[in-house]
């Protein structure tokens, strides 16, 4: 049974509602059956592709609802399975797809999915000593599946029978194959030689480092798999975020990756979550697996509590968003301008500054206009102590990827444990002697500022306190929200701004006073901060500041 092809001509009739880039990579799959190229590298096979859903629906059995019931695949995830296993290597005769992402609103049946794809993996893939994980930052998490997968075989005669349950795997004799759960924080994740690694709500892993061990440790075997299903979460440039654009460049055909399945179930456009004609776009069990009505019902409370819709949007749609108590949507966050040094030599500029003494990041920010043009261009250098990066790797908290963004030039690793304000002098004045960034004035935060200020000033610059509250910064953060949603902000895609604005809420106080605050108290919002305060000279300044740039 050629489930591909029937659930694209389903597509393709209006029968199933998707969303376009689900209908993208469809239609591919099935010109590549329907006409097959003899010089391609690969080809696919029915039968094959069809074996792990005879698996599923033969061996697996309900662990909920009905329990005990046969497991009944519906078409969406029969055509996710077959494209998965079907496609080959023709000189090998191995998987095509070595990784995939599976985009999909909550309660859609991932966990269901992703144990049966793993029990095939252990029981049927014809791999010696197979090793399969369940992989989250949290070991209960990274349980859910495994625990999914043990309650089936609970439920199943035959898998009892050729399975056994131990303290902390499922241990499949006849090929010593093993399945079990890993946390980011387990002593085992190095060594490891995976067939199979499923990664089950990827956007909640933070570092980027689980997610390239898990990788790395399938490359001795033949036909291994990483599988990740998720939903969109809330966003914080992490590996989700990495993975998610690389995945949208893949199905919108931007990015040849022959060997990833990007399978994205989400809204098309962020009001369609208003429009039931819509929703399964996002949700393919809806009315099946997932129940119409509790979804209507999550929609209508988003309606008439705005705190509820950020939750609705990510986990029922898939629209990206950050936390419910934030400033900016992600939408107006991202921005997709980027400029060279070139562009930005011999300018203008306004400098802003936030300074810290241990735990929180110091950020350097330089607001830059060009003569003719709308667009305000942000360079930023961001500086940390060495002593606080080591103590957060040491506690694996998985804060933020300092480390690879210390690499990219972007964050300065500061010796000891206090950040060197005289690193941020000296990058101040690299940027004017060496790219001829003419900065007329930096505000900054008086608290903190102690000698650095003289130090700015017998470099030359003019520096400006910024009083850090409500009254100072009302109008110049509601100047520069709008600027960032008409993407009239050029930060050249800097993820540290990023990161730091998608952490930034908004405190309200009097009749229209607004100030950014933290979401939690582990969140660094000191870029916004920086920037906030050279807007505000911006503001201040504007009249004087744009005659010079002309």
């Amino acid at each position: 049974m050629n489930y591909i092809l029937e659930y694209w001509e389903a597509i393709e009739s209006g029968k199933v509602v998707t969303s376009r880039r689900v209908r993208a990579v469809y239609e591919r799959l099935a010109r590549e059956i329907r006409e097959p190229d003899p010089a391609s590298p690969y080809y696919f096979d029915e039968d094959v592709g069809e074996r792990p859903i005879l698996f599923a629906e033969r061996f697996c059995k309900q662990s909920q609802g009905v329990i005990g019931a046969p497991l009944k695949l519906e078409l969406f995830q029969k055509a996710y399975i077959q494209a998965l296993f079907g496609f080959l290597e023709r000189e090998t005769g191995f998987r095509r797809y070595r990784e995939t992402m599976f985009l999909v609103g909550r309660k859609n049946g991932k966990s269901t999915l992703l144990a049966a794809i793993a029990l095939y993996m252990l029981i049927a893939d014809y791999e010696g000593a197979a090793e399969i994980y369940s992989v989250a930052t949290k070991r209960d998490q990274a349980k859910k599946v495994l625990t999914e997968a043990i309650n089936m075989v609970k439920q199943s005669p035959e898998l009892r029978a050729v399975l056994k349950k131990r303290r902390n795997d499922l241990y499949f004799p006849a090929t010593a194959s093993t399945f079990e759960a890993l946390a980011s924080d387990s002593n085992t994740l190095d060594g490891l030689n995976s067939h199979a690694v499923i990664i089950d709500e990827l956007h909640a892993i933070k570092d980027r480092g689980l997610y390239e061990v898990m990788k790395q440790s399938t490359s001795s075997r033949r036909q291994p798999l990483v599988v990740m299903i998720t939903t969109a979460g809330t966003v914080r440039e992490s590996v989700f975020d990495s993975l998610y654009e690389i995945a949208c460049r893949i199905a919108d055909g931007e990015m040849k990756e022959p060997t990833f399945l990007p399978i994205l179930y989400e809204l098309d456009a962020r009001e369609e979550w208003t429009d039931p004609t819509k929703w399964q776009k996002a949700n393919p069990g809806l009315g099946t697996i997932k129940q119409y009505k509790t979804l209507a019902d999550f929609v209508q409370r988003a309606k008439n509590s705005p705190d509820d819709l950020p939750g609705v949007l990510c986990k029922d749609f898939n629209i990206r968003e950050v936390s419910a108590a934030v400033w900016l949507s992600f939408d107006a966050i991202k921005s997709d301008l980027r400029f060279e040094f070139q562009d930005v030599y011999n300018t203008y500029a306004l400098g802003g500054c936030d300074l810290s003494a241990t735990t929180d990041l110091t950020a350097a920010t330089l607001l830059i206009r060009k003569p003719g043009d709308p667009i305000v261009y942000v360079l930023q250098q961001y500086f940390l102590p060495e002593k606080r990066v080591a103590h957060l790797e040491e506690k694996n908290t998985n804060e933020a990827p300092y480390r690879k963004w210390a690499d990219r030039g972007l964050l300065t690793i500061c010796p000891g444990n206090r950040v060197n304000y005289s690193d941020v002098t000296a990058w101040f004045c690299q940027m004017r002697d060496e790219y001829k960034i003419d900065c007329i004035k930096v505000g900054y935060d008086r608290a903190l500022a102690g000698y650095w200020v003289d130090e700015m000033k017998s470099n030359g610059f003019d520096m400006e306190a910024v009083a850090q509250g409500p009254y100072t910064w009302s109008q110049p953060m509601r100047e520069m929200g709008a600027a960032l949603e008409g993407k009239q902000v050029n930060y050249n895609g800097n993820p540290m701004l990023v990161w730091c604005l998608t952490n930034t809420g908004v405190k309200k106080s009097g009749l229209n006073n607004i100030q950014p605050v933290k979401i939690t108290e582990k969140r660094r919002i000191d870029g916004m901060v920086s920037l906030l305060n050279a807007w505000t000279i911006y503001v201040k300044y504007y009249e004087d500041f744009m005659y010079n740039v002309g």
